[in-house]
């Protein structure tokens, strides 16, 4: 098993403070395991069982617990008055009015609440509003490049393990399969992105053309790192004798973020030190998802690299954009306690063409680091620059 180190140690530092921790991130990405393993951690550490409260709504066991009322009764009914309690609810947003039971839990001064949910629904204007300042969130992603090295007990040659991490994707149990035998991975996938389009999606929308939401993900799939905008969609399609408009393309691409699909990242203006609303980049949660669906060549393994450097960069940094210097753009400026820290990511700069065109994306005016990313073996510092090797980055 892959211990999930980065999410239990924000699980360590939150337990106990008086705020419900919300995991959220998409079906399938590990958050259920998550939670059993700080389950395991907290009864190793001396609790007992009976602090413990833990319910997966997608069980049947607990079928007769998917209303506010219901659920508050049973939980009610099992905290212990003397001691602290753990109380873990796992894809909550199965359970109506939900946010009535958490508000009602948190107010409880001897219950540390837990909750996951698999869309950005049951985080919705609702909950938020009640909850406001009472709530951290935990955004969970499939398993990161070093996490996927190390689900094999052998080493792996580093280039061979990143080719299988793209192909055949990182979702905790595709991993799984691919260790057992790799042919059963396609319809494993196939079958988790039928559940977050069917489920997630299309009965939450009520969307009766399937068939439009099916397009609009494929042109941001096979368009992931390009600056894509609603309207260029909308006419794609409809020129394509698919008519839609941008309303709906709009509607779509929200629901396609809201249920973890598809990550959208806002431009930074870097001189004006502000966040542009318009011409967003859309990147895909897991490699392997995109070759359901998607035409794009076989050989943009440049676009599949910028797509695996922003996964991992939304794992180490809160603040994540597209860097707009003037007339020339930078892949990604993250926000650290240090202030900013550009990206540039390329296949390869053996060339002295592309090197000089990478850095010259570069051309900011201050001393914050700077990093070009790429696939070649070397390493080391130019004119101030850092270049890393991309593989030997993601496993820090």
């Amino acid at each position: 098993m892959v211990i999930r180190e980065k999410y239990l140690e924000l699980l360590r530092a939150y337990r106990e403070k008086r705020l419900i921790k919300v995991v959220s991130g998409i079906r399938r990405c590990g958050k259920s395991t998550l939670l059993e393993m700080f389950q395991r951690e907290l009864l190793a550490g001396g609790l007992e069982t009976r602090q413990i409260i833990s319910l997966n709504f997608e069980d049947m066991a607990f079928r007769n617990l998917l209303t506010a009322d219901t659920l508050y009764d049973h939980i009610e009914k099992r905290i212990a008055d003397a001691k602290m309690n753990y109380i873990f609810l796992d894809e909550i947003q199965m359970v109506a009015d939900f946010e009535r039971v958490a508000n009602s839990l948190f107010i409880k001064k001897n219950v540390d609440l837990y909750i996951t949910g698999s869309n950005a629904y049951f985080l919705s204007s609702e909950l938020a509003t009640l909850l406001t300042g009472r709530y951290i969130e935990i955004k969970m992603l499939p398993f990161s490049f070093k996490e996927y090295v190390s689900a094999f007990p052998q080493p792996l040659d580093l280039q061979q393990a990143y080719e299988k991490y793209v192909e055949f994707g990182s979702f905790p149990q595709s991993v799984e399969l691919y260790r057992e035998n790799p042919a059963l991975v396609s319809k494993y996938l196939q079958s988790v992105y039928d559940t977050v389009i069917y489920k997630d999606i299309v009965a939450r929308k009520n969307i009766k053309n399937t068939m439009i939401l099916q397009d609009v993900t494929k042109f941001l799939f096979d368009n992931i790192g390009n600056v894509t905008a609603s309207k260029r969609i909308a006419d794609y399609l409809t020129a394509h004798q698919r008519k839609t408009s941008y309303h709906t393309v709009e509607s779509y691409i929200s629901a396609l973020a809201d249920s973890f699909v598809i990550y959208p990242l806002n431009r930074f203006d870097i001189k004006g030190k502000t966040i542009l609303q318009t011409l967003k980049k859309y990147y895909v949660v897991d490699m392997a998802f995109r070759r359901l669906l998607s035409d794009a060549s076989p050989a943009d393994y440049g676009n599949v690299l910028e797509n695996v450097i922003f996964l991992e960069l939304i794992r180490r940094y809160d603040k994540v954009w597209i860097g707009k210097n003037r007339d020339s753009e930078i892949d990604f400026v993250v926000k650290d306690t240090d202030g900013y820290i550009y990206f540039q990511v390329a296949l390869t700069v053996r060339d002295e063409k592309t090197k000089k065109r990478e850095l010259a994306a570069f051309g900011v005016r201050d001393n914050y680091k700077k990093i070009l990313l790429t696939m070649d073996p070397e390493e080391g510092s130019i004119d101030g620059i850092l270049q890393r090797n991309a593989l030997k980055w993601l496993l820090e």
